[in-house]
């Protein structure tokens, strides 16, 4: 049976295991996250720390592998999917050997299908839940609620995520950082990719403005880290200032694809505030079809990845629910998406727009443009 978000976080919450996630973060291949991993992995076995590797992927980089080296790694496990041989980490045998550390590198990789988990990240959670510490990385491109951003940042389509609500378990990020001009010094001279891809590569992904963007994503998402573990301690230090009230940012959706687009905004947003995030969608009982049902369920599947809390009403006028729904949860800020543009529906959608306005308390309103379906 497939756990939920919450499960998930319920059973390797900190306060109830040992297991410590500390996730070393960057922005592009190549800014140094796994040979920073082995680097303290290295120094804590030196301290006398039980580490091991459970799975490194050098990419055929000879300094991260030369580093690999000098720890022992569990023996990974060999699945045979469509008649070829893979080697994935073996949760199991980890588990077995009891270590204090266990690196886990790539986070947001897809297991081959017959491992005991579909994601890496599930790999994580349960050697968490086991009370073993686990280092691990993850570019910021990965982070499900980003991907949207990055994609019309870089034209390419990330297509390994982990959701947002996996941060929530993490107790140290640490950003490995490298400016770009150095990066792509890094590439050409082959430290990254074999040289005859290093062409093709500083003319797409390692372009200079593509890897300035997504540097300061990361710089961001660190940000907003450190920002959470001064909150979290300020509630737990009685002696500490008091904490500021959060925003609260609700999204209102619909079955439409392109809302997405909008959760991943209203995402962006809530992190950027440090606020909590609602996804609300009102049910006027137009979404009966089983394509409407489909879409909308990918929405909602959506929306919980990137950490919201789904709220499910019904009605007859989405202005009068949603203007119920802000005063009923203290809604700060409120984002609608705007897609109907010409004749009788932009006229509609605007008289409902009006009609929120003239119904809810005084909140914060945005107009997002959505994306084509």
């Amino acid at each position: 049976m497939t756990k939920t978000p919450e499960q998930w976080l319920e059973e390797t919450s900190p306060a109830k295991r040992g297991g410590v996630l500390k996730l070393f973060m960057g922005y592009a291949p190549g800014v140094g996250k796994t040979y920073s991993m082995l680097s303290e992995a290295i120094r804590r076995h030196s301290r006398g720390e039980d580490v091991v590797v459970g799975v490194i992927e050098s990419h055929g980089r000879k300094a991260t592998a030369d580093l690999a080296t000098q720890l022992e790694s569990v023996p990974r496990k060999k699945l045979e999917y469509k008649g070829t041989i893979f080697d994935e980490m073996d949760v199991d045998a980890i588990l077995a050997r009891k270590p204090r550390v266990a690196l886990v590198d790539e986070l947001a990789h897809t297991n081959v299908e017959g491992s005991k988990h579909a994601k890496r990240y599930q790999d994580v959670l349960e050697l968490l839940d086991a009370g073993i510490d686990v280092l691990s990385t993850m570019n910021i491109q990965h982070l499900e609620s980003i991907t949207p951003t990055v994609q019309s940042i870089t034209g390419i389509t990330v297509r390994e995520t982990v959701p947002d609500w996996v941060l929530k378990r993490v107790d140290e990020v640490v950003m490995s950082d490298l400016t770009p001009e150095a990066l792509q010094n890094r590439m050409r001279r082959g430290d990254i990719y074999p040289l005859d891809r290093v062409d093709r590569a500083l003319g797409n992904f390692f372009r200079p403005g593509n890897l300035i963007a997504l540097r300061e994503l990361a710089l961001r998402q660190v940000a907003q880290e450190v920002d959470r573990s001064l909150e979290s301690y300020r509630e737990k230090d009685d002696s500490s200032a008091t904490v500021a009230v959060r925003e609260r940012i609700a999204v209102c959706i619909s079955s439409n694809p392109a809302a997405q687009y909008l959760i991943a905004r209203g995402a962006r947003m809530a992190q950027a505030m440090n606020g909590e995030l609602y996804v609300v969608y009102v049910d006027l009982g137009q979404d009966g079809s089983e394509a409407n049902q489909k879409t909308l369920a990918a929405n909602v599947q959506f929306a919980e990845n990137v950490g919201a809390q789904v709220e499910k009403r019904t009605g007859k006028s989405v202005a009068q629910v949603v203007a119920d729904f802000v005063r009923a949860k203290h809604i700060t800020q409120v984002v609608f998406g705007r897609s109907a543009t010409m004749g009788v529906k932009r006229y509609l959608y605007l008289s409902a727009i009006h009609k929120f306005l003239r119904d809810a308390p005084p909140v914060d309103v945005h107009i997002v443009t959505q994306e084509p379906s």
